[in-house]
This record gives C-alpha cells, sequence and structure tokens, in this order.
C-alpha cells in the first residue's frame, strides 16, 4: 500500500477544467514583469509553465508530458502568434536554459531542493509519525506537509515512499523489540507451543481465538475455563507499551495468520504479535466474562418478572379470597358494639384457621408491588456458581474513594463456602473489612434479607441466599455505572485513565470554547448564560402556548397533534414515473462495478501487513469480496455465482485485507463522491443526521446473544447514522440487550466525510439525560424523535419559577451549582473525546445506569435536564422543528430498509458467529448500500437533465420529493458477469438539473 493516487501527493489530472484553468494558470501582473526580459518565445513559455505548476505542484516536471489544455491556456495569455511545438518543449527540458530558469524560479518562489544532508531531517519526521500511522500513505502525507512548511520542492514519489516504507519498518523492529526485551525463555516456549502442530482438530494457536458459543450451562463453564487458561497464559508475559495503532495494526495481523504462517515469521515479529493477541484476547475475553455476568443476572430478573406476571394470574382467587374474608372481618366488627362481642364475631368468622390465614397475607404481601425478588431464588441454585466463577474471574476494583464495594466482595467470598440458610449480624461484621450498613437495602429487600422477627433490633438475622442475590445485583449495578472496573479489561477498565491530564486540558480549553461559542473556561458564566436561555425561552413558550394550535395539556398531561405525512403529488407521481422508465435495467453487480472504476475502492484494501498488494486482478477481487459480504452470499455461493473465482479466494481477500477501518474509508470515499452531485443537495443541508438501528437475525446464539424486546427475536443492532441527504455516514453493529443511545455520537465523531452534521437526531432511546448533556458540550444539537412527551417532565430555573399556562408539565428544579462545581470534569471528558483518547460510547456506558458514587454521572445528568428541557420546550411550540425531525428520522428508516434489500443473501440472516466479522459484515452492506445510491443519483442526474431539455416541468418542491432509495431498475438475482473491460463514463459532477442553486432550506 502506498500508490501516488492514495496520497496527497500533488500530480496533474487528465481533464482541466475551464475553472482550473482560470484560477491556476493564468498569470498575474507580477508574474508576466518576471518574463519580459526573456526574448526567445520558447524560454518565455517555459519559464512562465514552470512557475505555474511550480506553484500548483511543489516540484518541477517535463513540459513535453503537460496537458495540451495547459499549454495551449498559457501560451493564448501570453499571446504567442506562432504555437510551441511539442518537440520545441522536449528540447528545452533537456536543454541548460531549463536548468537555470529552474534555479531563478526557486529562488523566486522562496523554495530550495531537498539535499543529501536533509534527507536524515525528513527520516525523522517519517520516524515520528510511523509510531502514529501504519499505511505508508499516510506517512507519506505527514512528510508532504512538512516539506510544504518548510518551503522545499518536493521530492520525487518514489524518494518519499522509500522514506517511509524504512520509517514504518524502523518503527515496527523497535517495537517487536521492545516487547522480546521483556519476555521470558519461559515465556517464549510457551508461545512456541501455541504453534507447535497438534493431534487435535484445533491447534492451540486457533483456540487462542476462540469465541463464546451457544448459551448453556455447559458451554459457559467451558468458556470460563478457557478464559482461566488465557489469564495463566497472560501472567507470563509483559506489559505492551507501544502506541495503541501499532497495538492495533498487530493485533489484525496476528488473527489473521494461522499457525504455520506465525512460525515462519522472524523470532522478533512472532514473539511480538503472539503477546499482542493474547494481551488482545484476555481483554476481550474479560469484557466477554463481565457482560456474561451482566446477562446472566438480568436473565433471573427478566424470568423472576415473568413468574411474577404468572403467579398474580394464577393466584387471582386467592387475593378474591382474601379480600372477601377481610370484608367478612370488618363486617362482623361492625356489627358488634361489644368489645367482647366483636371478638366472639371475629373467632366465628376466622374460625380455627387463622394461622392459615396469616401465612396467606404474608405471602400474598411478600410479592406485592411487583416485587419480583422472591421467584429469582428458583433460577439463583442454577447459576449461583457460575456467578461466583466470573467474579473470582473478574477482579473488580472501585473507581471511587468509598471502601464499601470493596467490603462487599470480601463478603461475597465468605459467603460463597456458606452453606447455612441464616446468618447472624455478629458473623456478618466478622467476615467484613468495616460494619454491615443494612441501610443499603431498599423495603423490598429488607423484607426478604432481614428476619421479620428482630428487623428493627439487635442481633439481626440475614437470610444467605437473598444477601448473596442483593450483592450480587448490587455489583451489577455498580460495574454498569463504572463505580467498579475490570483492570486488563476493554469496554469495563478504569475509564478516568483515559482522560486528558491538567496541562492538556488547559491548553485546549480557550480554543474549543470558541469553537463552541460557549464560556467554557468560566463556569459561572458558563451556568448564567445557561439558566438565562432556559429562563428567557420557558417564559416566551408560556406566553405562546394559548396560542399554540399544536399542543394543549389535558388533565395536566402534554398533548401534542399528530404531524400529518402530506400524500404526494400528481406531478411527483409523474416525475417519478418517467425516471424509472428511463433508468437502464442493470445487475447489482454491475452496479458495485461501476462505482468501483469511478472511485477507485480497491486501493484501500491491502495487506494487513502494510506491504505492496500482490494478489491478481485487485479490482475483480474487490468488488467479488464486497458481493460476497455485501449482498450476504456467502463465499460458496459467490463463488458459484461469478466465474474464475473460488471460494477461498473470497474468503481471504476479506480475512487479510479488510478491516473495518479501511472499509471506513472507502465509505468515506463515496460519501465524497456523493457529496459532489447536485441532486442530494435538494434533499438536505447536510447538517442533519438521523440514528436508528435496525435489527439484523443471526445463525447461531453465543454466550452474549439477547432477545430484544423491542424488536422482537434474537440477533444484533445494526445501528445507522443517515444524512438528511439520504446516504449513511457511519454504521456499527452492536448486541441486542445494549442500550443504543451510548453509541449515537459516535458516529459524528468517527465521520471523515465532507458532509459534517452538526444536528442530530434519533430515537426515543435517546432522551437519557447524559446524551443530551455530553451532546451540549460537544457542539451537538441533539433532537431526538419524541414518542411518549406525556410522560417527560420539564425542570424550572428555579423552584421559585411558576407559569400561567405550562406550570403542570414542571416538576423540580435544576441544581446549576452542581454542573458549575463539575464542569471542569465535564469539559476533561469532552476534550478527552475530541483527541481521541477515549470514544463517545465508552464515557455513556459508564454514565447510563444510575450512580450514587458518580459525581460526573450527577452532573452530566443536571445538565441533561436543562438541554432537554430546552429540546422539549422548542418540540412544544415550533411545528417546523417537529416536522424536520420527523423527516431526518423517516429517512433513517428508509435506509434501514434499502439495506435489508440489498442482504437478500442466506435469507437476510448473518452466518458469521465471529464479533469482528459480523461487525465487518454490516459495513460491508452499508458500503455496498452507499454505492447503489451513489449509482442511483449519477443516472438520475442524467435523466432529469434530459427530462429537463424536452421541457418537462421540473423544480425544486418536485427534486425534494425524490428518493435515491430505488430498486426497480437492479436486477438482484441471475446470472453475474463480471465484467471489468465494458467501457463507463467518468463521473460528471458538473451537471446542474436547474439552472437555480438549490438552497436547500433548513429549519
Amino acid at each position: 500500500m502506498g500508490s501516488l493516487h492514495e496520497t496527497a501527493y500533488p500530480r496533474l489530472r487528465s481533464t482541466i477544467t475551464q475553472k482550473e484553468l482560470r484560477e491556476y494558470y493564468t498569470p498575474t501582473e507580477n508574474e508576466l514583469k518576471l518574463i519580459r526580459s526573456v526574448k526567445k518565445p520558447v524560454l518565455r513559455l517555459g519559464l512562465m509553465l514552470n512557475l505555474k505548476l511550480a506553484q500548483r505542484l511543489g516540484y518541477f516536471v517535463p513540459l513535453a508530458s503537460i496537458p495540451s489544455r495547459i499549454l495551449e491556456h498559457v501560451a493564448t495569455t501570453l499571446e504567442f502568434k506562432r504555437p510551441v511545438t511539442r518537440k520545441q518543449l522536449k528540447d528545452y527540458d533537456g536543454s541548460g536554459s531549463r536548468a537555470r530558469q529552474l534555479q531563478t524560479l526557486r529562488d523566486y518562489l522562496g523554495i530550495h531542493v531537498l539535499l543529501t544532508d536533509d534527507h536524515a531531517w525528513l527520516a525523522s519526521i517519517a520516524k515520528n509519525a510511523a509510531q502514529t500511522k501504519e499505511m505508508l500513505a499516510d506517512i507519506i502525507n505527514v512528510m508532504l506537509e512538512e516539506l510544504v512548511r518548510h518551503h522545499f520542492e518536493l521530492p520525487g514519489f518514489t524518494v518519499l515512499k522509500r522514506i517511509a516504507r524504512t520509517a514504518r519498518n524502523t518503527v515496527n523492529e523497535q517495537c517487536y523489540r521492545s516487547i522480546c526485551a521483556d519476555l521470558s525463555a519461559d515465556a517464549k516456549t510457551r508461545i512456541e507451543e501455541l504453534l507447535a502442530p497438534s493431534d487435535d482438530a484445533y491447534s492451540a494457536w486457533h483456540t487462542l481465538k476462540r469465541e463464546p458459543k451457544k448459551p448453556g450451562n455447559k458451554e459457559v463453564r467451558s468458556y470460563l475455563q478457557h478464559v482461566n487458561w488465557l489469564q495463566a497464559l497472560g501472567e507470563t508475559l509483559p506489559d505492551v507499551q507501544v502506541p495503541v495503532v501499532k497495538y492495533r495494526q498487530f493485533a489484525l495481523e496476528a488473527r489473521a495468520l494461522d499457525a504455520p504462517e506465525m512460525a515462519r515469521l522472524k523470532p522478533n515479529k512472532r514473539y511480538a504479535l503472539a503477546v499482542i493477541l493474547i494481551r488482545q484476547q484476555h481483554s476481550k475475553a474479560l469484557d466477554d466474562v463481565a457482560h456474561l455476568y451482566i446477562k446472566m443476572l438480568r436473565g433471573m430478573e427478566a424470568s423472576a418478572q415473568a413468574a411474577l406476571n404468572k403467579y398474580i394470574l394464577e393466584h387471582q382467587r386467592q387475593t378474591d379470597a382474601l379480600i372477601a374474608k377481610f370484608r367478612e372481618v370488618l363486617i362482623a366488627y361492625d356489627q358488634e358494639p361489644e368489645r367482647t362481642s366483636k371478638r366472639d364475631a371475629l373467632r366465628a368468622v376466622i374460625g380455627d384457621h387463622s394461622g392459615d390465614w396469616i401465612d396467606r397475607c404474608e405471602q400474598h404481601i411478600a410479592y406485592a408491588g411487583n416485587n419480583y425478588y422472591p421467584f429469582m431464588l428458583s433460577g439463583y441454585r442454577q447459576k449461583r456458581a457460575l456467578l461466583f466463577n466470573c467474579l473470582e474471574i473478574l477482579d473488580l476494583q472501585t473507581t471511587s474513594s468509598d471502601t464499601s464495594s470493596a467490603s462487599m466482595l470480601v463478603l461475597l467470598k465468605k459467603l460463597r463456602s456458606s452453606r447455612a440458610d441464616t446468618l447472624p449480624e455478629e458473623t456478618i461484621d466478622q467476615w467484613m473489612p468495616e460494619p454491615f450498613d443494612n441501610t443499603w437495602f431498599t423495603e423490598k429487600w429488607r423484607k426478604l434479607i432481614v428476619s421479620p422477627n428482630n428487623s428493627s433490633g439487635k442481633n439481626i438475622i440475614f437470610h444467605r441466599k437473598y444477601l448473596e442475590l442483593w450483592l450480587l445485583l448490587h455489583l451489577k449495578q455498580e460495574l454498569s455505572a463504572g463505580d467498579l472496573f475490570i483492570p486488563y479489561s476493554d469496554e469495563f477498565d478504569d475509564y478516568r485513565e483515559q482522560f486528558v491530564d491538567d496541562e492538556t486540558l488547559n491548553d485546549e480549553l480557550e480554543e474549543y470554547s470558541d469553537q463552541v461559542e460557549m464560556p467554557l473556561t468560566d463556569a459561572h458564566a458558563f451556568v448564567s448564560q445557561l439558566k438565562d436561555q432556559l429562563t428567557t425561552l420557558s417564559r416566551a413558550v408560556d406566553e405562546r402556548f394559548p396560542t399554540n394550535v399544536h399542543a394543549a395539556i389535558k388533565e395536566g398531561k402534554l398533548s401534542v397533534s399528530p404531524i400529518r405525512s402530506q400524500q404526494p403529488k400528481a406531478e411527483l407521481e409523474k416525475l417519478d414515473a418517467l425516471i424509472t422508465e428511463r433508468l437502464p435495467e442493470v445487475s447489482i453487480i454491475d452496479t458495485l462495478s461501476d462505482t468501483e472504476k469511478w472511485l477507485g475502492l480497491h486501493k484501500f484494501f491491502g495487506p494487513l501487513s502494510g506491504n505492496e498488494s500482490r494478489i491478481d486482478e485487485p479490482q475483480k477481487r474487490f468488488i467479488t469480496t464486497l458481493f460476497c459480504y455485501g449482498c450476504n452470499l456467502g463465499p460458496l455461493q459467490t463463488a458459484k455465482s461469478v466465474k474464475n473465482m473460488s471460494r477461498k479466494q473470497i474468503a481471504w481477500l476479506n480475512l487479510r485485507h479488510a478491516t473495518e477501518e479501511r472499509l471506513d474509508k472507502a465509505i468515506t470515499q463515496v460519501v465524497n463522491a456523493y457529496n459532489k452531485f447536485d441532486l442530494p443537495k435538494y434533499w438536505g443541508s447536510g447538517r442533519h443526521v438521523a440514528a436508528d438501528g435496525t435489527k439484523w437475525d443471526l445463525y447461531e446464539q453465543n454466550l452474549l446473544t439477547e432477545y430484544h424486546i423491542r424488536y422482537g427475536g434474537y440477533g444484533g443492532i445494526g445501528y445507522y447514522h443517515v444524512s438528511d441527504t439520504y446516504i449513511a455516514l457511519f454504521s456499527h453493529f452492536i448486541p441486542c440487550g445494549v442500550y443504543e443511545a451510548v453509541y449515537i455520537l459516535d458516529g459524528l465523531m468517527k465521520n471523515q466525510s465532507d458532509i459534517q452534521p452538526d444536528t442530530l437526531h434519533g430515537d426515543t432511546q435517546a432522551q437519557s439525560y447524559p446524551v443530551f448533556g455530553l451532546s451540549y458540550l460537544l457542539g451537538i444539537n441533539l433532537m431526538p424523535r419524541i414518542r411518549n412527551i406525556q410522560d417527560l417532565s420539564l425542570f424550572r430555573p428555579d423552584n421559585r419559577y411558576r407559569y400561567k399556562n405550562i406550570d403542570d408539565l414542571f416538576s423540580g428544579s435544576i441544581d446549576f451549582k452542581l454542573i458549575e462545581r463539575h464542569l471542569r470534569d465535564m469539559l476533561r471528558v469532552v476534550i478527552s473525546i475530541k483527541k481521541g483518547k477515549i470514544t463517545a460510547s465508552t464515557i455513556l456506558r459508564r454514565l447510563g445506569t444510575y450512580s450514587r458514587k458518580n459525581k460526573l454521572y450527577q452532573a452530566f445528568k443536571e445538565l441533561g435536564k436543562v438541554v432537554r428541557t430546552l429540546f422539549l420546550l422548542r418540540y412544544i411550540d415550533e411545528i417546523e422543528l417537529r416536522k424536520t425531525i420527523q423527516s431526518a428520522t423517516n429517512k433513517s428508516e428508509e435506509f434501514n430498509g434499502f439495506v435489508k434489500w440489498l442482504f437478500f443473501g442466506g435469507e437476510g440472516i448473518i452466518a458469521e458467529n465471529v464479533r469482528h466479522e459480523q461487525r465487518k459484515i454490516i459495513k460491508y452492506n452499508q458500503l455496498a448500500a452507499n454505492m447503489v445510491i451513489l449509482y442511483n443519483v449519477e443516472k438520475m442526474t442524467h435523466v432529469l437533465k434530459e427530462l429537463a431539455l424536452e421541457g418537462v416541468e421540473i423544480n425544486k418542491e418536485l427534486l425534494g420529493g425524490l428518493s435515491p432509495y430505488r430498486n426497480s431498475n437492479i436486477n438482484r438475482f441471475g446470472d453475474y458477469n463480471l465484467d471489468l473491460e465494458r467501457e463507463v463514463p467518468p463521473l460528471d459532477f458538473g451537471i446542474k438539473i436547474l439552472e437555480t442553486e438549490p438552497a436547500f432550506s433548513d429549519s
């Protein structure tokens, strides 16, 4: 990897537009003065051409090779009467006059040649870049920036490529040596044993890459044993201290290699890759165990809730009997005036079975108030050993100064070996480092854990099993909230270590404050501004509310009128039919092939090692692999459908050349090309993006698969960020059961395309307070779709504030002092995200669960209350805002349907059970969808231009009603003839459908 076209190295294009000629190749007055003293026409032309080309490229090229349009334009500008021939230019290129003129131009432009002595300086630049970059093209681009900044004439591309490759190899070798330096002889022996041939079906190296399989107690126990093996293996290895980029790259390379290929590597590289893969697999395994622990407890809670509901239905008769008996008791008590008579009357009603009635009442009370905890005991008996094994593996540590969680972990270890049904408080206190505080229990738990005979006195007796259950659930809550962390884990590590330090925060804060136009350097000013905004807007909405015909308050609840979707006009239907009629029928593989020829996306998919690709027909291999995974045919079926391609060739390219990062780069390339067309600008401004998920079914349920209540069924969620111009900017594959809003900001943070939205729409899950708070500080306008607005509360700027018309909508006020006190802590998170030290999803996973200890969570929650109240006030007041949200979210839902249509193979079920491969498949599918959307827009542009020239009425409103999600002209089935020799006209971004600019109106 590292071809010329992959870098920013300036080069002349074969096609030059008139605009480029005018802007870059027209001499100025000062430049004309420079050539006045030159008499010979060839020398005058040569001097001017070299000047303009050096200004454009940064280096000099032979004039005999430049495009004719440049030559003719400059000659015309200089008013040459007789044309200069190519032969004359060739003679000039070999003359001494050219050399003298080039030196004159270097002095004029203030640039100097890169001498041999300067190569050491450039090599150091490349070496520093190689510390954080792996691709040769990225290293070359850094060198180009430095050369331009220091006014060097750019050397030849091969020189830069050679220096970049040497720098990368040097840095990689240093990383290998640093890892191996602390590697003991015993550790090296164990690595060699991993790679040694085995009589088993799978080698130990293959076992190292094991993924969780189908759920079941047997598989869980087996996987926990695998994690213990990984831990024992990791204990012999040193800590890895290499740049994150290198760590990620080495891990990808190690995962792609099998045992014989690893064994053929040089020793240092072999050991280094093995150490990193073991470390990464250990981190992932710890994440798996944590997710497994959380999932088992969630499953027990769900089963207990279902059992409670069933119990309530089945015992309705008992409830009715209790109420009837209580009625008889009240009647008997009321009818007898004397105390003795009352007692006799009650005894006559209750009979000799008062104890039975009391037992029935206690049984009913135990489950009253939706208390499903008693039903957890049945499932707990089966899962108890597994849950304790998980905790033993995880080695939980606390992130706060609060020592209660550490004490609970000590208590749990003691309880594991206990078999007593009840335990006295004295025993519990002896087992714990600090006295047990039973005020931690909620009332529901207290009734179950503490003996009812002495719940308020001394010598308290605890029910052991219920106490264990409460402790396990409490630790699950704290692990989810980030109050506990797992050393060496990936997802559940101590997130505080990823924050920027004070020095970096101070350096970045002022500039970032100016960027987002908020007084972030002054917490008091920030809070005052925020409070003023809330005060002003709430009063204005209150004053306008009587005239708001789209919202009303009924019985203290807000009610908003639904937005009626407008039916398509007859003119739009007619235009859409004309487009459908004229669009050429095409095979799905031809759409991918044409788009690949336009953009050359195969260049992003070279060997993971970063070396030059040596495969034959790289375009054909890329298109076939994309078709295979993007449309879900699978390698076997694709090999049957596409001639001269084997199953192994297709799977090999995916394994050895494709990564999520490279797929994202290809997606960005498609988005950028799409954004250059005129038509999408009638659909949206590009400032809005909607995030939404759609469920994808999986063939095989693994340990971490969960049932998704909202979507129904097992599987994973494809989570997409779709621009208001219809193109998808980013995708992510997440397991069911994960709070989707956690990933809502990642798409914007990782989006590298030319479309840069600042307003984000999401579904109902995006309404959480921490998401609103973090979005606001990141400079993102979060505007989710609201479905349950009647259940949402607004917050006052101050408890003293009262409103005339909308007061019923408010409950509570904002603690602005808390926001002011912790603003710097919140900004540390924001700057860390901006600097790439931590992802938004990582911090939102910690802030997505209530925590009484985490002040950061509480501060973000309080800020989120302000921001969400501001948004809800606008949502109530502005009907156009609601229309914008509906339009954006509708496009996102339409995209979900479009990618499903493209994923037609294998009954639309993802067959892969390896998680990183599942994530790649979602990105393959998004890339294929975006390529088809780009193809459709290109064809629609030509058709619409033809229709406009023919006199068909086309206006902005009609163009705005169209969509690129068209499939009637695309044939998904049949024979797939991949013809790369077919001529494909180049993209023409300059076609204007209408004479006027789109000027999309963004509300």
